[in-house]
């Protein structure tokens, strides 16, 4: 696809954007023309070609063979309503308690090429609507400017009272007949309603049965973050900015990753009034709020200076998209709020590490070092964050420990003795932790 093309979409978007704005409380409903093949050939491009393959097993380099009749066949039957949205193939993940999964629903690779162009369509609308306060799978934002929003907000207000929210089973039971009356604030598309419809419907492939769905949207799918932002951003957001706030005594802020969130009160009143509300909110959109996992947190600056024999504050903490915040003494001897790996999402990554070892412990040696420097380095990407270097230690020696243990293990007899590792590791060695990260630059909301 060249750059004029590429021109052509952004144009398209940017029109799409600046008359959602022009109307902010109108819903629009000429959209779908502006998906052409074009388009969809600007989604195929933005579409990953190194997923797993929907329920006709079809691969991104199949589907490419003949891309051009593929697309044009795609636009067809999107325009004309003919279009079936097929079953996504569910597949489990290990969530942070190391103890239960996570569903995961993949679309055949046509299917997320037509969810892409959709999405495209449905964020320029929609980010002209959505608030700073949210930051997950939206453009130009990411999981780290949340977690330092989050962290320069409390640093900023001394401490306060952290409401940690956490939603049972979100995206199992996001409620269709809700999510059509949200969307019928700003979508009246018939072509892109009708579309949407089919994929909250297509329902599940799992052990060979097919399961239609009354509730939900699959987590995988391309449009299921945006649909889950849309909903989020009605029954959480807009509700704190515009209903909540004007309401408090003190100051308060909410942060919101997807369905992981938090809001900060300055005053303890404030939160007691909130959390007996919150879960009559939710209720009202068919959501619930889970009883033990959501819960009122006192993280305030402690009172007394850090002393070097007193370096960590009051034993309060709070989790927030898989780092653990806790008051600290920083080097200048003053009061700052840390990060660190949580502990369930560290227990889980060295799960993670030990279960590919016993499985790949017959590959050979130089394979082996190559997937573990690019397991290790991705865990550095999102865990190196500024004063996480100890938890980034822990896990380089942990994964070394590990390999070193199930390549001990290769036969019978014991032959990867502690010695004989290090010369293997001065041969193949481990990266080091790097903190990529830093707080110390100011975050701007976007």
């Amino acid at each position: 696809m060249g750059l004029s093309s590429s021109r052509s979409i952004s144009t398209k978007l940017q029109w799409i954007a600046q008359m959602a704005k022009r109307e902010p409380k109108m819903a629009l409903t000429t959209l779908a023309h502006h998906i052409d093949v074009e388009f969809l050939r600007e989604a195929y491009r933005r579409t990953r070609k190194n997923g797993a393959a929907g329920i006709d097993g079809q691969t991104a380099k199949e589907y490419a063979e003949d891309l051009e009749n593929n697309l044009e066949s795609l636009l067809n039957r999107f325009k004309s309503g003919t279009y079936r949205a097929p079953a996504v193939r569910r597949v489990y993940i290990p969530k942070g308690d190391g103890k239960s999964q996570r569903p995961l629903g993949i679309p055949t690779f046509e299917d997320k090429v037509l969810q892409r162009a959709v999405t495209m369509v449905l964020e320029a609308v929609y980010e002209e609507d959505f608030l700073h306060c949210s930051y997950g799978f939206r453009p130009k934002r990411s999981a780290h400017q949340a977690l330092q929003v989050a962290r320069d907000g409390i640093m900023e207000m001394k401490g306060g009272f952290v409401l940690e929210l956490d939603i049972q089973k979100f995206y199992d039971t996001l409620d269709h007949g809700q999510l059509r009356q949200i969307l019928n604030q700003r979508i009246h598309d018939g072509v892109l309603r009708r579309m949407i419809d089919k994929w909250l419907k297509a329902g599940i492939f799992e052990d060979g049965q097919l399961r239609r769905s009354i509730e939900g949207t699959p987590q995988g799918g391309v449009v299921s973050p945006v649909l889950s932002n849309i909903y989020l951003h009605e029954v959480l957001d807009k509700w704190f900015e515009l209903e909540v706030k004007p309401r408090m005594k003190g100051e308060a802020f909410l942060t919101r990753y997807a369905d992981d969130a938090v809001i900060v009160f300055e005053r303890e009143e404030d939160a007691q009034r909130v959390m007996a509300v919150l879960p009559k909110r939710f209720e009202r959109y068919g959501l619930t709020l889970h009883p033990e996992k959501t819960k009122l947190i006192p993280f305030r600056r402690p009172w007394r200076k850090p002393s070097k024999s007193r370096k960590r504050g009051t034993e309060e903490s709070f989790d927030l998209l898989g780092f653990t915040h806790y008051w600290a003494a920083s080097r200048k001897g003053n009061w700052v709020i840390k990060q660190k790996t949580a502990k369930s999402r560290f227990r889980r990554a060295l799960k993670g590490i030990t279960e590919w070892c016993e499985k790949h412990r017959h590959m050979p040696v130089v394979k082996q070092h190559s997937m573990l420097k690019q397991k290790l380095l991705g865990h550095y990407g999102y865990y190196g964050i500024t004063g996480n270097s100890n938890a980034l230690m822990r896990f380089a020696q942990g994964t070394a420990e590990i390999w070193r243990k199930w390549l001990d293990r290769r036969s019978q007899h014991r032959h990867m003795p502690w010695e004989r590792f290090k010369r293997l590791l001065k041969r193949y060695p481990l990266p080091s932790p790097i903190c990529i990260h830093s707080l110390y630059r100011r975050v701007a909301n976007p």
